[in-house]
């Protein structure tokens, strides 16, 4: 049937913050709705709290909400815009809550808001536990066997009916937040207590485990008519009892017979169509080899991670399809390429897809590389190859943590086999390249099956990858023959990996399977639900043939550009560089040129099939960059859009002959050599603090006695403050050097003077080799020492002088000047003592791009792209849009952290980037938008209640100012001893509190009882840290908002006591569009 007529204005619910378990797939599924929407003619209403989503860019919707995503702030949103219909399943585990609540609550009755592709009652029969296992009752299909139970007690009981181990799931909760598998009942206990603390209805499940059962999923499009397809059949490699966020998939299924697939095909349309879902749903299965029982495991009413992957593995766009399907439309009238229209639609392709997890444990010192069924990974890859092989292979070289094959990670190699079959004992992210070692030595792959619960084929291939290195390995510093080198390039082996195995350079190896005619074919991968699309991936297989694919066929002669993307998604490069990548291909668009964009990451925006012109689905190396470039031949590369990747290997790029666009890689490189950066800044007579360069521990010593304490140490050419660290005497120093590894004179360990309580700025800019345009000064409200990522910032400034303001925008333009930088720049400065110092320069795009676009009005990224092609042309860019306004309102951005993913580790925040994701707040003054960004994070400031404060004695005197507004609004203030002594003695009345090893009732006991609205602490350097990490442990457990610095929690208290002024309310509600028209030129 043809579109809805009865509805004109639709709301899309966005996902929110990037988060652990709910990543950029939703910033995919969203924007894909939100063209889908317009192709159709609707009004779209766009609601989401994540400033750096492509889906909250102006152009996408009418009416774009940068909001917190509560039941307050959309219920007041509905009330404004007065929508016809409301679409929850494209924003991922938030969207479905809150449009349970809207309806719970009876908004959506009340304003005639009709819920569009899933229907209420649906997301309960998917989501709730309880309602789930009815259905599955009533159609006959099996479920692992399980109570619900809303106490500790209860979840005992049950425990002891089903026999350990057992699995806890949390209801209405994402990336298996809260829940876990416990083995005894100790585990039992903290687990179960976590999971109904962690749902949103006190609600769990207790579950039979189904540990080492193969996990299989699909996923399933439905229409209005009942009409089914499945559009991809996914095996996870790795077993039940590992999160199928961190495991590794393949599609299509590759050990799993034809009956079976059919079978989970008849269950999968079976609940699909109990359930009522129109669009996309994912469903997991769990299966045991052994007696060929089949359970369902849950089902997803809505896209997910899985469909983004399904999606990008088989070109069948389903947000976009579900989009068109809520709306009305059927299957049966949306064209198919290959036999008329979509109905008729099967997976097809002779290709292999995996999907490899990014995870970031060293990120969090402390925290324990497990893996099992609460998510830990941060990102992923994909990669396409012709067979598991190859494709495997691709996926390590996409991973980008520094390894280019499976074989020598690590120490594995040098460890013997009894250790490398205990390492495997439990699942870990190391796993593969410990099984790799183990089959190196001789492990039967029997052995390796019945230790980690993977099938014997993938260890099967994988040994065969193992005897081939072995081969290729006899031939190290000798040549290597012919139909070897063909072998391994076609399983998949990479130049870089074959140059270190033989010994020889990378060029080397290059020039020889060149001269041999081994080079990359490209294979198509055709995109159903559109006419003519397809995009690209590579093979060195040789059984490649061109099948009668549509698309493939060059594009009528246009200049082509080739934009690298930013991989996959980790802490300190996610989701804001590849906004950056996305704006730079519409720009080339919109200019006339072909975009190529070049990207491994499933999940993104850029990686969608009309994002550019040709999409190659490849890793971010050199050798799979050059194969395209020499295929294309393009006018240049973009590099500085992607994050530290492309950057890294820019310079390689440039040497082989690529023609890199806008600012030069040795450019790039001068930024980060501080030597010949602090002497520039010296010719241009701009201050800095005080630095040197050690290798040594007496290099070191050196420094700190010149300069003095305390220092700012870190590691060289480092993204997200990796390694860096604040140290305040020299016991520290000696500590840190002494564990500091790969120092060499290259790479030397740079120490800087610490600017303590300085303030904090920082200031994008776009530059075209003589001006730059900085739109905006961005403040940052924890002071020097926490890292910019995860500090939160505020534009304008609010407590910055207008000279220092003037100085660092003048400061901006004369280095990109003096750089020569062509694009993006970003400039990060202290102001202590009252002068300016510059920290450092990155001529790139920096993770504040979205942000400053969002808030200011101005498309930096687009702007950036358009300046750089006119260099290239030698036509000047038209600055006379590029003026500095005046913005009459504050964004507050604020960063979103994963510690509740990892309950061991403590959530300091310090000079190493922690943070996964951001929300932005906006409003009419600084103190309601810092509110607003708290409240998006979804850790709510109390408007009243009890302050918990224990603070060092470096933090007390700025302690008292934020006591003093407590007391003021009306807050019971309790202290520990030296904080409540301090306060008393100023005049502040408050309570004194025990610290755990004082006796009971302490911190803890009152945080775990409900008794503490909000915990101010911050640790006593060093030494202290290790001593009060349990009252932030437990601030997280009980989730209780917690504050780690003064500087934020004076924002917080100026902000509550600015809410409470405002009647209990937040300001304004604008749409993204309104505050726009606002900024003034």
């Amino acid at each position: 049937m043809p579109k809805r007529k009865d509805i004109n204005k639709i709301l899309i619910i966005g996902s929110g913050p990037i988060i652990i378990g709910q990543a950029c797939e939703f910033d995919y599924s969203g924007t894909q709705a939100c063209k889908a929407l317009k192709k159709l003619g609707y009004e779209i209403v766009l609601v989401n709290s994540n400033p750096a989503t492509i889906m909250t860019d102006p152009g996408m919707a009418d009416a774009t909400y940068i909001e917190p995503l509560n039941f307050k702030s959309l219920a007041r949103i509905i009330v404004k815009e007065r929508p016809d219909a409301l679409l929850p399943n494209l924003g991922g585990q938030s969207a479905l809550n809150l449009c349970a609540e809207l309806h719970r609550e009876g908004v959506l009755d009340k304003y005639g808001v009709k819920v569009i592709g899933v229907q209420v009652d649906a997301i309960e029969r998917g989501e709730d536990r309880l309602a789930f296992k009815e259905t599955m009752n009533k159609l006959g299909i099996e479920i692992p066997r399980s109570e619900t139970a809303y106490s500790v007690e209860e979840a005992e009981q049950i425990a002891q009916e089903l026999g350990y181990p057992v699995v806890i799931r949390p209801a209405y909760t994402l990336g298996g937040t809260g829940g876990g598998m416990a083995f005894n009942v100790e585990e039992l206990r903290t687990i179960a207590s976590r999971g109904i603390a962690a749902s949103m209805v006190g609600q769990i499940l207790v579950e039979e485990s189904v540990l080492g059962w193969e996990e299989l999923e699909l996923e399933v499009v439905r229409d209005s008519k009942n009409q089914m397809i499945t559009v991809c059949f996914i095996e996870n490699v790795d077993s039940m009892g590992v999160h199928t966020g961190d495991s590794i998939c393949v599609a299509p299924m590759l050990t799993i017979s034809k009956e079976l697939q059919e079978r989970l095909q008849r269950y999968a349309y079976a609940i699909v169509e109990a359930i009522g879902v129109i669009g996309g749903t994912n469903v997991q299965f769990a299966h045991d080899p052994k007696t060929g029982r089949v359970v369902v495991i849950e089902i997803n009413p809505r896209t997910s991670r899985s469909s983004a992957l399904a999606s990008k593995a088989t070109g069948f766009p389903i947000a976009f399809i579900s989009a068109l399907l809520a709306c009305g439309l059927t299957l049966d009238e949306i064209p198919y390429w290959r036999e008329g229209t979509l109905d008729k639609y099967t997976p097809s392709g002779d290709y292999v897809v995996v999907k490899y997890p990014r995870w970031a444990f060293e990120k969090f010192p402390g925290s324990h590389d497990r893996l099992g069924t609460q998510m830990r990974a941060v990102g992923e890859v994909m990669s396409i190859g012709k067979t598991y092989k190859e494709a495997l292979q691709k996926a390590v070289r996409s991973l980008e943590i520094g390894r280019y094959g499976l074989g020598f990670a690590e120490d594995y190699n040098s460890r013997s086999l009894q250790e490398l079959l205990a390492m495997l004992a439990e699942p870990t992210s190391e796993r593969q390249f410990i099984m790799y070692e183990a089959l190196r030595k001789g492990a039967d792959v029997e052995l390796l099956h019945r230790l980690t619960h993977i099938k014997p084929w993938f260890i099967e291939q994988m040994k065969e990858l193992v005897m081939l290195e072995e081969e290729i390995l006899k031939y190290k510093g000798k040549e290597i023959p012919d139909e070897l080198l063909a072998r391994a390039k076609g399983d998949g082996f990479g130049d870089r990996y074959l140059a270190f195995l033989l010994g020889v350079s990378e060029e080397e190896i290059r020039n020889r399977r060149k001269a041999l005619g081994i080079v990359l074919r490209w294979e198509t991968v055709p995109v159903s639900g559109v006419e003519d699309a397809v995009y690209y991936y590579s093979t060195y297989s040789p059984t490649c043939d061109a099948s009668d694919i549509p698309g493939g066929e060059e594009a009528a002669e246009r200049e082509k550009v080739m934009i690298l993307g930013g991989g996959p998604n980790r802490i300190g490069q996610g989701i804001e560089f590849d906004y950056c990548c996305v704006h730079a291909a519409f720009a080339l668009r919109d200019m006339g040129y072909e975009t190529i964009m070049v990207n491994c990451n499933p999940e993104t925006v850029s990686t969608d099939y009309d994002t550019s012109d040709k999409l190659y689905f490849e890793p971010l190396t050199v050798e799979d960059v050059l194969s395209i470039y020499e295929k294309e031949k393009p006018l240049g590369v973009i590099v500085q859009f992607g994050g530290q990747t492309p950057l890294n290997i820019a310079g390689e790029l440039s040497r082989e002959g690529v023609k890199i666009l806008g600012t030069s890689p040795e450019t790039i490189d001068l930024a980060e050599d501080r030597d010949r950066f602090r002497k520039m800044m010296e010719k241009l007579n701009i201050p800095m603090p005080e630095a040197g360069m050690a290798v040594n521990i007496e290099e070191a010593l050196e420094i700190a006695e010149r300069i003095g304490y305390p220092l700012m140490v870190r590691p060289s050419y480092v993204l997200g403050g990796r390694g860096m660290e604040v140290v305040y005497d020299e016991e520290m120093l000696r500590q840190y050097v002494a564990a500091a590894v790969g120092v060499t004179p290259e790479r030397p360990i740079l120490i800087d003077k610490f600017l303590e309580n300085a303030i904090e700025a920082e200031a994008d800019a776009v530059a075209d080799g003589t001006d730059a345009y900085v739109p905006a000064v961005m403040e940052h409200i924890e002071l020097a020492g926490i890292h910019s990522g995860d500090s939160a910032c505020v534009i304008p400034p609010v407590s910055i002088a207008e000279k220092h303001i003037k100085t660092i925008v003048e400061y901006t333009k004369r280095i990109a000047r003096e750089m020569n930088v062509v694009g993006l720049m970003n400039i990060q400065y202290a102001i202590y003592d009252d002068m300016v110092y510059v920290l450092e320069a990155n001529p790139r795009a920096s993770r504040t791009v979205p942000l400053v676009s969002k808030v200011c009005g101005v498309s930096m990224a687009s702007t950036a792209t358009n300046v750089m092609l006119g260099v290239e042309r030698g036509i000047k860019y038209n600055g006379e849009k590029l003026v500095p306004k005046v913005i009459p309102h504050f964004g507050v951005k604020e960063a979103v952290f994963p510690f509740n993913m990892f309950p061991e580790v403590d959530p300091l925040l310090g000079p190493e980037m922690r943070s996964t994701g951001e929300v932005l707040g906006m409003d009419q003054s600084f103190e309601l938008a810092y509110f607003k960004a708290q409240e998006a994070t979804q850790y709510i400031l109390p408007v009243s209640g009890t302050v918990l404060m224990s603070v060092n004695d470096r933090d007390k005197p700025a302690a008292l100012e934020v006591a003093r507004i407590f007391e003021t609004i009306g807050f019971r203030i309790k202290a520990t001893e030296g904080t409540y002594n301090y306060l008393r003695e100023k005049g502040i009345k408050c309570e004194k509190i025990k610290k755990l090893y004082e006796g009971r009732p302490n911190i803890v006991d009152e945080i775990t009882n409900g008794e503490i609205d909000l915990v101010i602490n911050t640790p006593a350097g060093k030494r202290g840290q290790h001593d009060d990490s349990y009252i932030r442990k437990s601030a997280i457990k009980n989730k209780v908002p917690y504050i780690t610095t003064m500087a934020a929690a004076l924002a917080s208290a100026k902000g509550i006591a600015a809410y409470r002024d405002n009647d209990f309310n937040e300001g304004w509600l604008k749409s993204l569009q309104e505050y726009h028209k606002m900024v003034e030129f």
